[in-house]
């Protein structure tokens, strides 16, 4: 279903940027010629374009709002919301066991990455440098 949305959507945007594209520029600056209008000049009248052209950029920017928060929609209900204090808070431990020893050191980064099990890998060792051989 949401793949369905996601291609109505895409032609949605892309017949929006059609009929935008084709609409004539009032501020005349981007307009080729003195004329302006280019190759449309044939379609329809002037009034009768522009009132056609704008109720269809009316109605694709409605269509476009309404898949845009369908889809919001769709992507957050799917997900269950998650915390990060509750996954880096310890849980306690089972009777008999030890409780696991406290991160030592670090930022926050490390110590979170300790808790949830994705040990960063422990730094490589300094080399010294090579010496240019001597003559």
């Amino acid at each position: 279903m949401q793949t369905v949305l996601i291609i109505i959507h895409l032609v949605i945007v892309l017949a929006l940027i059609g009929v935008v594209l084709l609409q004539r520029s009032e501020g005349g600056g981007m307009g080729l010629g003195g004329g302006g209008g280019g190759g449309v000049s044939g379609f329809m009248t002037g009034r009768g374009q522009a009132n056609a052209l704008t109720r269809a950029t009316a109605i694709l920017a409605g269509l476009f709002f309404v898949t845009s928060i369908a889809l919001t929609v769709m992507a957050t209900s799917t997900r269950a919301p998650r915390s990060i204090l509750d996954r880096a808070a310890p849980a306690a431990p089972a009777p008999g066991q030890q409780a696991p020893a406290a991160p030592q050191g670090g930022n926050v980064l490390e110590q979170l990455q300790r808790l949830q099990g994705d040990q960063p890998a422990a730094p490589a060792p300094a080399t010294p440098a090579p010496t240019a051989p001597q003559q």
